[in-house]
């Protein structure tokens, strides 16, 4: 693969080229509904919905706040907002209205999109709730008194709700600016302006506004997309959320910025992934561990044809090792690529290579991105640690943060003064470069003086026959300070005791090691991107375990 340098352009003008180059690309497609849309026509759609809302009077560095699963006009208005200079501001589907009320609290957004609803949430009447003006006022010249930054509300269909925006009547207001204006306002972007702000999942924490600029993303998806060798051939499917960095730069991004296919999923169901593959003969898949064991263990797998994928991506949360073979030798993901970052580094700094063998895409988070420093630094030190010992991973970069929204004290507690991201993760590089992330800072287990990192337990009991997963955290206890704890999901066919699980571990890992503390669940609490939420299960522990031993 040719190096190439950082490219100072916005997203508005990578979708551009895209177009200009492979016009007859297909660019998005829905298989459930047979919604297809080339390059050209895709580039249309977006050119009017920008049109229109800047018709509505949104300005340069508005923010454009999007409540709304995988729906087709989403990516659509992904570039139409960046071709305007507007911040596209990405909503958790899994908001309730006190998160809802928070975030546009916190990030002062001036715009609301939103769909009718999702899962047991309905997004109407919980913006009706927190805005009752839109009720009564005219809209346009909204005037709310918990938010005071909000002018206006879109709804991302076609049917009408009182004071809200259709998608059928923005597009209609585009014929009202003309190409010269929207040419004048394109030419005042900057590739180093914000145009998105994500807030983290908040696995830790009140979650934080994100600001990643043209320049941080545009340029991680083109690399993403150039370590999976990704070409105009390439049809990717995405069933994860849009609305977190996997889906919106890792998959739309790194599909663009190649005049990639995107099949795109409203939401993620087994089925529906096998469905789309086969139907659209898929070349990569998306997903974290968990979409990928669904699959694998679907009873409908044997029936599908996966011969036409070749790569993909699997992150968001540490994979096993017997996963990734099945990923490799039952769906023919010869390529897979593991990816490693964080919201804040836009989001990949690392990621493993094609060609890599099979134990370094297994066992590590591959190498540094081009154009990004990546080290292990010692925790209490701030220096950096040898080949091969751990400490926690920082990157610097182009890809880099410009910062959280309105939280500087925040922003200097996690990059420092030599411009220096700290993930909060803990890891180990080996001498080649590869990186192999070992815990958090806070998922470190301390037993008695022991560091015990829950990764290593947990890839040894995935191990065990009758486990399908496995999360360990430590467990408050008042003679070792902590001990660990374990909650496994066990396979549907089998009956598993603690004991099982202890006489597995002993002879095989140092005693200090062997959870002393087993649970049996059916499901783990997670965010809406496929993360397992530890702190959550950290005071289940201290629930339900006895917490005196």
């Amino acid at each position: 693969m040719a190096e190439r340098p950082l490219r100072e352009i916005t997203l508005g003008q990578m979708l551009d080229e895209a177009v200009a180059q492979h016009p007859d690309n297909e660019a998005v497609v829905y298989v459930d509904r047979d919604f297809r849309l080339t390059y050209q026509e895709f580039g249309d759609v977006v050119d009017r919905l920008a049109k229109g809302l800047m018709a509505l009077g949104i300005g340069k560095g508005e923010k454009v706040a999007i409540w709304a699963t995988n729906v087709p006009y989403w990516i659509a208005l992904q570039f139409a907002t960046a071709k305007i200079g507007a911040i596209l501001l990405t909503v958790n589907t899994y908001y309730k209205q006190s998160e809802l009320e928070y975030l546009l609290q916190q990030s002062e957004a001036e715009n609301l999109v939103l769909i009718d609803g999702f899962r047991d949430t309905d997004y109407i009447q919980v913006t009706y709730d927190l805005i009752p003006e839109l009720k009564t006022q005219q809209r346009g010249a909204l005037r709310s008194y918990n938010f005071p930054h909000l002018k206006r509300v879109l709804f991302l269909g076609q049917e009408k709700h009182r004071g809200m925006y259709t998608i059928p009547e923005i597009m209609a207001l585009s014929q009202t600016i003309s190409d010269s204006a929207y040419a004048e306002r394109q030419a005042t972007l900057d590739p180093h302006d914000v145009v998105n702000m994500q807030y983290t999942s908040g696995t830790t924490g009140f979650p934080k506004g994100v600001m990643l600029t043209h320049y941080n993303i545009g340029n991680n998806g083109f690399w993403i997309g150039e370590n999976q060798r990704f070409s105009h051939e390439d049809r990717v499917c995405l069933p994860v959320p849009l609305f977190h960095c996997f889906g919106c730069v890792l998959g739309v991004l790194a599909a663009v910025g190649h005049a990639a296919t995107m099949v795109v999923l409203e939401g993620f169901n087994p089925v529906h992934v096998m469905s789309s593959v086969e139907q659209e003969k898929c070349t990569a898949l998306y997903g974290v561990p968990t979409m990928f064991i669904a699959i694998l263990d679907h009873r409908l797998f044997p029936k599908f044809d996966f011969r036409s994928l070749r790569t993909g991506i699997m992150a968001g949360s540490p994979c096993p090792v017997r996963v990734m073979r099945q990923v490799i030798d039952s769906m023919h993901m010869d390529e897979v690529t593991i990816c490693y970052g964080l919201t804040e580094a836009s989001p990949v700094m690392t990621q493993t290579r094609v060609d890599d063998d099979l134990r370094k895409r297994v066992e590590t988070v591959g190498r540094p991105m081009p154009e990004i420093e990546v080290q292990v630094v010692d925790p209490e030190t701030n220096t950096p640690v040898p080949a091969g010992a751990q400490g926690e991973v920082c990157c610097r970069g182009y890809n880099v943060m410009a910062g959280y929204y309105n939280m500087e004290e925040a922003t200097a507690e996690t990059i420092d003064a030599g411009g220096w991201l700290h993930s909060g993760d803990l890891g180990v590089m080996d001498e080649d470069g590869y990186l192999s992330i070992t815990g958090r800072l806070k998922d470190m287990i301390i037993r008695g003086g022991e560091n015990i990192y829950p990764r290593e337990i947990e890839e040894f009991l995935y191990s065990m026959d009758g486990v399908a997963d496995v999360q360990v955290v430590g467990v408050p206890s008042e003679k070792y300070g902590e001990q660990i704890g374990a909650f496994i999901i066990p396979k549907s066919d089998f009956e598993l005791a603690p004991e099982d699980v202890r006489d597995f571990c002993r002879g095989k890992v140092a005693r200090y090691k062997i959870p002393r503390h087993i649970t049996f669940v059916s499901e783990y609490p997670m965010t809406a991107s496929g993360k397992v939420q530890k702190y959550k299960l950290r005071e289940m522990a201290a629930d339900i375990f006895d917490t005196s031993k």
